[in-house]
C-alpha cells in the first residue's frame, strides 16, 4: 500500500512540474496560452490529489487538516477550469497566468500550512 502512494505523490508532483514547466515555456517562447502539457497535468493533479487525499483519511494513526484538503482541491478546480477554458481559446493569456499562479499558490499552501 506504501508503494501506491508513493506512486500517486510523483505522479502529483509530476502533474505540478507540467503545469510550471509547460507555463514558463510559454513565457520563455513568449506565446503565453494554455498548452495541452499544461492541461494534462492540471488533470493529473486532481486525480491523483484525490487518491492522496483518500490515503490521508484511511491513515488510523494521524488524522489530516480538513480545511488544507479542501483549500487545495478548490485551488486545483479552479486551475484545472482555467486550463480547460483557455485550451479551447487561441488567446489565454489571463488564463495561462492565472493558471501559473494559482499552481504555485498551491505549493505554497501544501508546503506551508501545517
Amino acid at each position: 500500500m506504501e508503494a501506491l502512494q508513493i506512486f500517486f505523490v510523483i505522479a502529483h508532483l509530476v502533474g505540478m512540474a507540467a503545469i510550471v514547466g509547460g507555463g514558463l515555456e510559454q513565457w520563455r517562447v513568449g506565446e503565453r496560452g494554455i498548452t495541452k502539457v499544461m492541461l494534462w497535468g492540471a488533470r493529473a493533479q486532481i486525480v491523483t490529489g484525490v487518491f492522496l487525499a483518500g490515503f490521508a483519511f484511511g491513515d488510523e494513526d494521524e488524522s489530516p487538516n480538513h480545511w488544507k484538503i479542501a483549500v487545495k482541491f478548490l485551488v486545483a478546480m479552479g486551475v484545472a477550469a482555467l486550463c480547460e477554458t483557455g485550451a479551447r481559446r487561441e488567446s489565454a493569456r489571463r488564463m495561462w497566468a492565472g493558471a501559473l499562479l494559482l499552481t504555485l499558490l498551491n505549493v505554497t499552501v501544501a508546503v506551508a500550512w501545517h
